[in-house]
């Protein structure tokens, strides 16, 4: 294997977060700001890129390239190499940004690559390639919505992405076809075609509340879906917000009594 042979465990339900076990010189890189505990004998680096042998390749220039491809996914330009400097086993957790599931990718078993939403890689062994997706249609460009730029993972080691909501995997066979919104996509193997189709009619595209377009993932391969897209959520939230400068204290014993906190600022 060219990536370093990692052990982990996912603890949590909805907020959770991964143990990675490394042995002696063993290395996990991640985003930054993703750790949240680490034993005595784990030394951190900053390091400029993904760490792996791809990374390596062209030098600087190949290295500038790479982490600038990260940043149009949502990653930071810099990324965290975690390295057990001691004789024995250490082990360092990350947790995952918001609500939702921590997925671990096999990728010796996955065929060496998968496809992600941008965003969604939380930590890897060293060896395993970060880097962004180009999609060949326009319309997919264009009109992919979440799944515009997407992120790829590359390898023979263990990734680990996380994503918001309940998640499912769904193994298509040849042909079988899957209809999703696309920003209820969250992965899916090298070998699934992708490609956005039109709702049909102005009527359900406007008031369909469903978008104006759709993700076709057609098989063979697997998919990851989540049920709750964090820009769904985000949106939901923001609407139930009160504005900058209301005084409904909705909910509150000052609410229920007519406004008295507006009374008090002098309104």
């Amino acid at each position: 294997m060219n990536s370093h042979e990692i052990d982990y465990k996912i603890y949590g339900d909805d907020m959770q977060f991964v143990e990675i076990e490394l042995d002696p010189r063993e290395t996990v890189v991640a985003e930054a700001g993703a750790m949240m505990v680490m034993s005595a004998g784990i030394q951190l680096e900053t390091i400029f890129g993904d760490g792996s042998k791809n990374d390596n390749q062209g030098g600087l220039m190949g290295k500038i390239l790479g982490a600038g491809k990260r940043v149009l996914t949502g990653e930071s330009l810099f990324m965290t190499a975690f390295t057990n400097t001691a004789m024995g086993k250490q082990q360092v957790s990350f947790a995952s940004p918001y609500p939702g599931k921590i997925i671990p990718m096999d990728l010796s078993a996955l065929g060496g690559k998968i496809i992600c939403q941008k965003d969604a890689f939380l930590c890897a062994a060293k060896g395993v390639s970060i880097g962004i997706d180009f999609r060949k249609k326009l319309g997919v460009g264009f009109f992919g919505g979440e799944g515009f730029i997407m992120e790829k993972l590359e390898g023979d080691g263990l990734a680990f992405v996380h994503a918001s909501g309940m998640i499912i995997e769904k193994k298509l066979q040849y042909g079988e076809t899957l209809r999703v919104d696309t920003g209820c996509l969250v992965a899916m193997t090298k070998d699934v075609h992708y490609d956005i189709e039109y709702v049909g009619g102005i009527k359900t595209a406007l008031f369909g509340g469903e978008g104006i377009f759709f993700a076709t993932l057609s098989g063979p391969g697997s998919v990851w879906i989540q049920s709750l897209p964090l820009s769904r959520l985000a949106s939901r939230i923001f609407a139930a917000a009160p504005q900058v400068g209301s005084h409904k204290e909705e909910g509150s014993i000052l609410g229920k009594l007519g406004g008295i906190g507006g009374f008090f600022d002098g309104d």
